[in-house]
């Protein structure tokens, strides 16, 4: 009988065990589910890694390449911007070189810009898009040292690169050694669009590649210098300063507006596409709050096209195309922006207006598309696939070039 109590009160302390440890084993699964994610490694772009290239600088005068978006980031979410920085860290910045939209990227595009001082530092600031685009030689005496630090978007009517590419050339036939403080490139994970021809080279576009090249700067600067596209072949003593934790593939926020009509990642990501539209009569978001989001026209036909707006004088934008116009088009501030360079838009805008002969401004899109073939596909009805298919081959090859070049896998 005691046996038969012990086993019996065994087995009641077995199975209140067991119950206890269910109910365990289901509060901790609770906790799991629970549990915060680990945290993404943060990418850390070239002037935020300053061991890197303060040593490069000590005890030299330094010439800056810059704008707004030339910031060194806090971990609190702030940022300074890399004059002030570098300045506070005692390094002799001499003068600063300011690209489109002046150093604090306020002009319009296209805007001459005029050199002019920094209030906060009392530094000339030289503007490389004014009367002059390229460093002169007596602008450059007092410089032992330039770095460059601007965020680029990867789009090849984007003016920044071909700045890059007469600083790399004044540096070069100067004898003056560059830093590039890469970041990284938010259309960095395709390659995509017609590939520029030669012979219709210009500030928006003055090497063949294709219009989203799928490189950081400093991947361009490096493929600008190996391919010995600089004039009469010269090479830039060329140091670039990576970004950390980086690939292409990642997806990029860009903190700063990087010019005036690129105000968020959507209008950043459709760029590519809406970008050709530069080269028309249609507008493309300029005078509203939707820049590179948006297109439309007087003359666009608006049973086609329900959805309207005026572009009106703006931050972005003193006199937008088609002022004070009411444009019939499209809303695409909310759409899913394509990996890809699409025609389907510009086509659709194209074969729905109302007056084709006012659609093409022919000289100024042919200087965005690279050549002279794109309108001519469009104007005889070429399908998105056609003509995207039309621009493989150069794509590929141009892939070869870009492998050497790669900094980030």
């Amino acid at each position: 009988m005691r046996y038969f109590m012990s086993f019996k009160n065994t087995f009641l302390l077995l199975f209140l065990v067991v119950i206890s440890c269910a109910n365990g084993n289901q509060e901790k699964k609770v906790d799991i589910s629970t549990e915060e994610k680990p945290k993404e490694t943060p990418i850390i772009v070239g002037a935020n890694r300053t061991e890197e290239y303060l040593s490069l600088l000590k005890n030299k005068k330094v010439g800056i390449v810059a704008n707004q978006t030339s910031v060194i980031y806090k971990e609190d979410g702030n940022y300074t911007h890399l004059v002030d920085s570098l300045t506070a860290l005692q390094v002799n910045i001499q003068k600063i070189f300011s690209p489109e939209h002046g150093f604090r990227g306020k002009a319009d595009a296209g805007e001459l810009v005029e050199g002019n001082r920094d209030a906060k530092t009392g530094l000339e600031i030289v503007s490389l898009y004014g009367k002059h685009k390229k460093p002169a030689a007596a602008q450059l005496n007092a410089i032992d040292v330039m770095v460059f630090d601007i965020q680029d978007v990867g789009v090849r009517f984007y003016t920044y690169t071909s700045t890059l590419h007469l600083v790399m050339e004044a540096c070069a036939e100067n004898n003056i050694p560059l830093i590039i403080l890469d970041r990284p490139n938010p259309n960095a994970s395709y390659v995509d669009g017609p590939t520029l021809e030669v012979e219709h080279a210009s500030f928006l576009g003055k090497v063949p590649i294709p219009l989203v090249y799928g490189l950081t700067i400093g991947e361009y600067g490096k493929m600008l210098n190996g391919e010995l596209w600089l004039a009469n072949k010269v090479k830039c003593d060329l140091t670039v300063i990576p970004v950390k934790n980086y690939n292409h593939s990642l997806a990029y926020s860009l903190p700063i507006r990087p010019s005036p009509n690129l105000p968020n990642d959507q209008s950043i990501l459709l760029y590519p596409s809406l970008g050709l539209f530069e080269g028309t009569n249609v507008n493309a978001g300029r005078g509203t709050e939707f820049q590179f989001q948006r297109y439309g026209a007087p003359w666009l036909d608006k049973k086609v096209f329900s959805f309207e707006y005026t572009p009106k004088p703006n931050f972005g934008s003193k006199d937008p195309k088609q002022n004070g116009k009411i444009c019939y088009g499209e809303n695409l501030s909310e759409i899913t922006p394509p990996k890809e360079v699409t025609m389907k838009w510009i086509i659709k805008a194209y074969k729905n207006s109302t007056d084709k002969s006012n659609f093409f401004k022919t000289s100024g899109f042919t200087l965005h598309a690279g050549n002279e073939k794109l309108q001519k596909q469009i104007e005889a009805g070429k399908s998105n696939e056609e003509i995207k298919a039309s621009w493989q081959a150069d794509i590929e090859n141009f892939k070869k070039i870009r492998s050497n070049y790669l900094i980030y896998e």
